[in-house]
Parts: C-alpha cells; sequence; structure tokens
C-alpha cells in the first residue's frame, strides 16, 4: 500500500483525554521499525507526554468526552485531512475510534481500535448507560480490528459484534526511578516527602488518579473514616485532579477524614517510595497504571477485584470487593499490622511486573496486525 511519506506505512493514532502514555510509547517504538507516526491528540498532550520527541507528527485535535458525533463536524474534517495518504489508522479509546471511523468513511484504510477502558455501559447509570452502549457497539463495529487491553474487554467487544477481536495488554513505560543518591540521601528524601503530608510517625497510604466518580475516592473515603479512630490514624495522600475535588474537600472537611488532596504531581516514583501501601478503589479498570507502578516498584498495593485488574496483578496484591468500605479498611489495618505480609507483596509484586508485556512486545504485537492489514 503505497503512502506519500516516501515509501513508509503511514500510521495516524488518534487519542482523547487518555492513554497518552502508551501512545507516546508506542509511537516512538514505530517510529524506531521505521514508520511514519502522526499523532492527533489534545493541545495539551504534546507537553504531557513529548509526542514529537518520539520522531512522530503532533496534530492538536481536541476530540473531548461527549458520547455524540454529530457535534464534532470540525473534528471530523480534520480527521479526514489527517487521514489523506494514511496506510492505516489506530483510534485509542471509544470515542476516538467512532470518530476515526466517521472519518474514514467508505476508504479502504484499515481502522485500529484500542480499547483500553472507561467502564464499561452496564457499571453507569441507566440514562447515560443507553449512550455508552450506542457508543461501544458503533466503535468496535466501525473498526477493522479491536485490540482489548483486558480479557473482559475482548469479551465485550464479542459481544457487541467486532469484526475481528483480539487480547493485546497494553505496555506503557515503566516509572523513572529517582535518580541514585548517596548512602543515607534515600531516606532523607522519603523523610522530606512524608514530612510535606504530616505522616513522620504514622503510616502513608497513596492512591493516585483522575479525581471522577469511577474513580471511587467516595468509597476511600468512608474506609477513612473507620480507621479515625486508631492511634495513629493511617494518612491517605492521592494524587490527582478532576471534577469530584470540591465534594471530595468538602466531605473531608466536613468529616475531619485523615486523607490529603494532593492535585496532580509529576512526582510519582518518590511519592511511591515513600508510601507504606497504595490503594486503588476504583469502580472498574481495565490496566491500571497506579497498580503497574506500585508492583513494579514494590509497594504493597490494595485494589478493588474489577475489571482487568485482578488479572493484572494475579496474586501480588489484596484484593477487595467493590462498594464494600469495610472490607477496604480492614485489608488496609490488616496489612498495615503485618510487616512480614508487606514483605511478601513487596516481592511478589515485582515477580509478576516481570511477567507483563514489555513495550518492545507491545510494539511487536501492533505492527504484526499493521503488517496483516496492509498486506496488498
Amino acid at each position: 500500500m503505497s503512502t506519500p511519506f516516501q515509501g513508509q506505512l503511514h500510521a495516524v493514532h488518534v487519542m482523547g483525554t487518555t492513554s497518552g502514555a502508551h501512545v507516546s510509547s508506542l509511537a516512538g517504538g514505530l517510529v524506531a521499525r521505521g514508520v511514519a507516526v502522526t499523532v492527533c491528540g489534545p493541545p495539551a498532550a504534546e507537553a504531557d507526554y513529548a509526542f514529537s520527541g518520539t520522531g512522530a507528527r503532533f496534530v492538536p485535535l481536541d476530540i473531548g468526552r461527549r458520547a455524540a458525533a454529530a457535534t464534532d463536524a470540525p473534528a471530523v474534517a480534520a480527521l479526514r485531512a489527517v487521514f489523506s495518504g494514511a496506510g492505516i489508522v489506530h483510534a485509542h479509546g471509544l470515542r476516538a475510534g467512532l470518530l476515526a471511523a466517521i472519518a474514514l468513511g467508505g476508504r479502504s484504510t484499515p481502522l485500529v481500535l484500542t480499547w483500553h477502558g472507561g467502564a464499561p455501559a452496564e457499571h453507569d447509570g441507566a440514562g447515560r448507560a443507553a449512550l455508552l452502549r450506542w457508543l461501544e457497539r458503533r466503535a468496535v463495529r466501525g473498526a477493522t480490528v479491536v485490540l482489548g487491553v483486558c480479557a473482559e474487554l475482548v469479551d465485550r467487544a464479542r459481544h457487541l459484534g467486532a469484526k475481528d477481536v483480539r487480547l493485546a495488554p497494553a505496555a506503557v513505560p515503566r516509572p523513572v526511578a529517582p535518580p541514585p543518591r548517596l548512602p543515607g540521601d534515600g531516606e532523607r528524601h522519603t523523610h522530606k516527602t512524608r514530612a510535606e503530608f504530616g505522616a513522620i510517625d504514622r503510616p502513608l497510604l497513596l492512591a493516585v488518579g483522575r479525581l471522577e466518580a469511577h474513580k471511587g475516592y467516595d468509597l476511600l473515603l468512608d474506609a477513612a473514616a473507620h480507621w479515625t479512630g486508631l492511634e495513629p490514624p493511617p494518612l491517605v495522600a492521592v494524587a490527582g485532579e478532576g471534577s469530584r475535588r470540591a465534594a471530595l474537600e468538602k466531605r473531608i472537611e466536613a468529616e475531619q477524614l485523615p486523607v490529603v488532596l494532593l492535585g496532580r504531581r509529576d512526582d510519582v516514583p518518590e511519592l511511591l517510595a515513600a508510601a507504606d501501601l497504595v490503594v486503588l478503589p476504583s469502580r472498574w479498570e481495565a490496566r491500571p497504571l497506579i497498580a503497574q507502578e506500585a508492583l513494579h516498584a514494590g509497594v504493597p498495593l490494595i485494589a478493588t477485584a474489577v475489571g482487568g485488574t485482578p488479572e493484572l496483578v494475579g496474586d501480588a496484591a489484596a484484593l477487595v470487593p467493590y462498594g464494600d468500605a469495610a472490607a477496604l479498611a480492614r485489608a488496609v489495618v490488616t496489612l498495615l499490622a503485618d510487616p512480614g505480609r508487606r514483605t511478601a507483596l513487596s516481592v511478589a509484586g515485582r515477580a509478576q511486573a516481570a511477567t507483563w508485556p514489555t513495550e518492545d512486545d507491545t510494539v511487536a504485537q501492533v505492527l504484526s496486525v499493521y503488517d496483516e492489514l496492509t498486506q496488498v
């Protein structure tokens, strides 16, 4: 299949507000293997993920979060222009996939859709669920190949009528470890980080993720209320921003909960190094990044047993049912009281992380799909 890129395969990646780390990793790997890559994404994504630094071309295009496509004629028109000469289009997320399919129209250009996550429709409220079901169905049916990052999404795509669905766990860059320090400096730095949050003489729990309803922070606050009577009570530090911030702050203050909202942070490796436990209270996850970062770093993880999380962590984390604040609180208290179990989870976490696909594995799998779909 010829392209105007000097005989190179030209792959256009379309992304929304998530999956930037994966797209950046994938773009760099594909460019290194001789593929010309264009990334279409929100303007701020270039500053966050430096797509141009991978050798890819970046085209700012904010497709937003709305499910309906009728209001996105400008985005569709912009995509049509970028798709000219593309050998393959690769969309990341359902909305990106739907708009890409509409923009391609009757073209023969193959469309690959990576379904990274976002709670399936049945996990949402009744009104929104109908709209999400429509989006899911239209997006997966419009793709030539759907790559699901966990088994639940693969099964879901098949049920919705996708033509070709494959399991493709998406590797993302491992968090950059803090730079080496002189003997004793690591301990001093950890002490400084804990002091920032007032957790010198108390356990420090870390949660990372957008402050949105599906991330389960209300459940985490419910659990925190269970251990306010402990002496000293564990402190929960939450790194992330989102639409729920004001509501969470109001509740933390009203109930005097041992929780601090840190806002957006770019020092997650340092936060992990200072934390005793990582807590992931989400309503649904596919392949949660913070779980991967925690296990790579050897920090014990407590997570809700939802979506692809059990598949990702295996026996290397403590899992609790979603919605059971008492169970989450018990898991935290039990693990904090058992240093041997924490050490075992730390070792098991690193071992589990070693079994995951690497960035090279992910690039190789995607490139094999491209080769298959672009054979004349």
